[in-house]
């Protein structure tokens, strides 16, 4: 072969392995989540690509509660963990490595009975001697001993508690008349409804602007992967936004990871009880805590010094109101930060 033919096959060998080289590989993340309306951005921020565009490999991982899926968080088994508001801070206040880097949503969480003992108990004062089903760990729990510790009830002795797995036990045990009222999040408030039962009161009128699941990273994740974690909330801010512009896609979006009716699915999602605020809100999480701790259910203040960590979100933010300064609805949220943080 002539040096002319040898350069030319080089140089021909050469453009085809540039050519195929592949583009960097996404980063794979484990991402914990309930499957509810609320947590309508994860879905979106999967099914719409933002996730993707971001560079990341996200694999959503179905949990009933906040409590399995805050231990799964602990052990390693998750990267980010999308769960209430009481069980990271009662992992937080035994010491849990854990941080608060961004919020979810807030409210949207009811008291349920059956309609001949609704109007009794909507007075708290009421619930003394009565039977009451709760979720683990869930923020309605948490909200709910806070209210009755300021009614003047003890919940040890004054009435009996439940913990019950996931919303759909909690339901069933109201209906059936093993408990007198239960504790449910949206979008299990109307199916409640739909099944004949009574909202007796909802979670932000007994704990007005209380903040519902939190996004939640150990501390490792924090010091380790904030590049990632950055990337992650910049996703979930976009898929925010989507849902404020596109609802039916947004709907659409929860319906393949909350199996209920379609229909359902849109009442709760447009339901104005339902706050699908993003930021941290370190204030709310603050007056949170101090609840849970006066209410006795929870014996030790974490540490929110350390617990919540907002240079994270407030970086992804501030990076997508630079690249888009003509839209308001980034400056919109930069205000809401400085007011909640």
């Amino acid at each position: 072969m002539s040096l002319k033919s040898t350069l030319i096959a080089t140089s021909a060998a050469l453009f085809v392995m540039v050519g195929s080289t592949p583009a960097l590989a996404a980063e794979s993340i484990k991402v914990g989540y309930l499957p509810v309306t609320g947590q309508a951005k994860f879905f979106v921020a999967k099914e719409y690509g933002l996730f993707e565009k971001e560079g990341l490999d996200v694999e959503l991982i179905e949990f009933q509660n906040s409590a399995d899926g805050l231990n799964a968080l602990v052990s390693g088994k998750l990267d980010v963990a999308p769960f209430g508001t009481t069980a990271p801070l009662a992992h937080i206040a035994k010491g849990a490595k854990i941080r608060i880097i961004g919020g979810v949503m807030g409210g949207d969480v009811a008291l349920i009975a059956k309609p001949e003992k609704a109007a009794e108990l909507a007075q708290i004062a009421n619930f003394k001697g009565t039977k009451v089903a709760t979720i683990r760990l869930s923020t309605g729990d948490a909200v709910l001993r806070g209210v009755l510790k300021d009614a003047g009830l003890n919940w040890k002795t004054d009435l009996e508690l439940f913990e019950l797995k996931n919303p759909a036990a909690v339901i069933e045990a109201v209906k059936s008349g093993q408990v007198d009222a239960g504790v449910v999040w949206g979008p299990h408030d109307l199916r409640a409804e739909d099944q004949g039962l009574k909202i007796v009161s909802r979670s932000t009128d007994l704990q007005p602007g209380h903040p519902c699941c939190r996004i939640l990273a150990t501390e490792n994740t924090v010091k380790n992967r904030s590049e990632m974690l950055e990337k992650f909330i910049r996703a979930v801010l976009l898929a925010q936004k989507y849902g404020v512009e596109h609802p039916k896609e947004t709907v659409a979006a929860i319906a393949k990871y909350v199996k209920l009716d379609t229909a359902l699915l849109e009442r709760a999602y447009t339901s104005p009880n339902l706050d699908q605020s993003s930021d941290p809100n370190t204030r709310g999480v603050q007056h949170f805590a101090s609840v849970m701790v006066d209410s006795g259910f929870i014996d030790n203040t974490p540490d929110l010094k350390t617990g919540v960590f907002t240079p994270i979100y407030e970086r992804a933010l501030a990076q997508l109101a630079s690249e888009n300064p003509d839209d308001p609805f980034w400056k919109t949220l930069q205000d809401e930060f400085k007011q909640k943080n």
